[in-house]
C-alpha cells in the first residue's frame, strides 16, 4: 500500500548545474553558497514564516541527458535547527556528475518525476535551477517545461553570467516558467552565494500575489536584489 505524501506548505527543489563548463572550483562555490544560505538568519526565519505544515527541500546535480542524481534527498525544515542540518549536509555533499553537456529539458522531466514521487506535496511546487549556460542535448526544453507548469510547478532561475552575458534573456525567455516565475542572475561564480540567499528568500516568502494571478509570467530581478 502506498502511503498518502504529507502536506507541507512549500515544496522546493534545487537542481545545480554540473556540466563541464562548472570547473571544480566553480562547483564548490555553489555548494559553499547553498549552506551559507541556509545557515543565514533571514532564510531561516523565511523558513519558519513560511507556514506551519514546513518546506521539504531537496538537491540534485545534474548536466546531460542521463546524468541526472540526487544528491540530498528530501528534507522537512521548519527552522533554523533543520536548515542547519541540512546546510551541514551539504557541506559534507561531494560532486555527484562530473562534467557532460547541459541537458535542461532532461533535468527538468527528471526533477518533475521527483516531486512526484516524493514522501511531501507542496502547496507550492518549485524547482529552483542554477546555470552558466544554454540546453544543448536532451529532451527539448519547451515541452518539458510546459508539462510542468500544467502540474502547477513554479521553475525559476538563477542564471551565472561568467560566460555568457545573455544568458539571463535565454533563461527569462525559455527557462522559468508558471505562477511568479522569477530569474536572477550572479556575475560569476564569486557572485553566487548573494545570488542563492536571494533567490531562497523570495521562494520562501512567497510571490506577491499580482504575480499569483498571472499564471505563466515571469519577471527578472536584477543583479543588486
Amino acid at each position: 500500500m502506498t502511503l498518502a505524501a504529507e502536506n507541507v506548505d512549500l515544496q522546493l527543489l534545487l537542481a545545480v548545474d554540473s556540466s563541464s563548463s562548472v570547473s571544480d572550483a566553480e562547483f564548490d562555490l555553489q555548494m559553499r553558497g547553498f549552506a551559507q544560505a541556509f545557515r543565514d538568519p533571514d532564510v531561516q526565519a523565511a523558513i519558519r514564516g513560511a507556514g506551519d505544515r514546513g518546506v521539504a527541500v531537496a538537491m540534485i546535480h545534474w548536466s546531460g541527458a542521463d546524468s541526472q542524481v540526487i544528491a540530498q534527498d528530501w528534507s522537512l525544515l521548519f527552522g533554523a535547527d533543520g536548515a542547519n542540518s541540512f546546510a551541514d549536509s551539504l557541506d559534507q555533499t561531494p560532486r555527484y556528475v562530473e562534467r557532460g553537456s547541459t541537458a535542461l529539458g532532461s533535468m527538468l522531466d527528471y526533477a518533475g518525476a521527483m516531486l512526484r514521487a516524493s514522501p511531501y506535496t507542496g502547496q507550492r511546487q518549485v524547482i529552483d535551477i542554477s546555470g552558466d549556460g544554454r540546453a544543448n542535448q536532451g529532451k527539448p526544453l519547451a515541452p518539458e517545461r510546459e508539462a510542468l507548469l500544467t502540474q502547477d510547478v513554479t521553475i525559476n532561475g538563477l542564471a551565472i553570467l561568467n560566460e555568457d552575458d545573455t544568458l539571463d534573456r535565454y533563461y527569462r525567455e525559455q527557462v522559468i516558467n508558471g505562477t511568479g516565475a522569477f530569474l536572477i542572475t550572479a556575475t560569476d561564480y564569486e557572485d553566487f552565494a548573494r545570488a542563492i540567499r536571494r533567490k531562497l528568500l523570495r521562494e520562501l516568502e512567497g510571490a506577491p500575489l499580482s504575480h499569483r494571478q498571472q499564471r505563466g509570467q515571469g519577471i527578472q530581478l536584477s543583479q543588486g536584489n
